[in-house]
């Protein structure tokens, strides 16, 4: 095995790269990371010292990349398969590296900031109510790009979808998409896609952790007597 994914399954940036690992086919080994374990972190802090996931080694190119999209760039280039996840065309392959940091930078974002603030037993209403108005009008540019369009960048799924996937699914929970359709429709073929329903399945014994799983699609709501 060459490939080893430092990662863990719940992480919305983690379940990024899965997607895409998943969508091209490479082979590649789990290395489940969990911070609350001095091992299990000092383990990974010896492969990336900053101790941000996630991670990818790889073995036979005695590479370590770090960034999400970074990594998927990386598979694109060395381990492609049947999905092209960047356009070879520039023009295309730009479209689709904005969306890609359009969802890390204002979905993602503002999602982490509400968990965050969740975490901290409700931190700051002010700052909780910004991230959720940035998640609106995230919502309202996502609902105008996307028209017709199957996928963010065109007709075809892309690195940009891989970064959608796991940013609306958590973000749907904190802020509910209200009046577009679209968007909706969107999510709702990105919960399909072979890639990332297998992500959500390798997630779900995790979700009992995700701070407002009453809140997740109800086939993914752990049973409160297992929490």
């Amino acid at each position: 095995m060459s490939l080893f994914l430092h990662s863990h399954p719940l992480a919305s940036f983690c379940q990024k790269v899965l997607i895409a690992l998943y969508e091209n086919g490479a082979p590649f080994e789990a290395v489940h990371v969990d911070l609350g374990n001095e091992a299990s972190r000092a383990a990974f802090l010896s492969v990336w010292p900053l101790g941000k996931m996630p991670v990818l080694r790889d073995e036979a190119r005695n590479r370590t990349v770090p960034e999400t999209t970074i990594i998927i760039e990386y598979l694109d280039r060395y381990y492609p398969g049947a999905t092209a996840l960047i356009p070879g065309d520039f023009d295309k392959a730009l479209e689709v590296r904005l969306w890609d940091r359009f969802f890390d930078l204002h979905v993602q974002e503002p999602m982490q900031q509400i968990v965050a603030e969740r975490l901290r037993g409700g931190g700051d209403p002010s700052r909780v109510a910004g991230a959720e108005a940035a998640l609106r009008k995230a919502y309202g540019m996502i609902e105008q790009k996307l028209g017709e369009h199957p996928w963010i960048a065109g007709d075809s799924f892309t690195m940009a979808d891989c970064a959608a996937a796991p940013a609306l699914f958590y973000a749907e929970t904190l802020v509910p998409f209200a009046g577009q359709p679209s968007l909706r429709a969107y999510y709702d073929r990105l919960l399909a896609r072979p890639s990332f329903a297998r992500v959500l399945e390798e997630a779900r014994p995790y979700f009992r952790f995700y701070p407002y799983r009453e809140r997740l699609p109800a086939r993914f709501r752990p049973d409160e007597a297992s929490i």
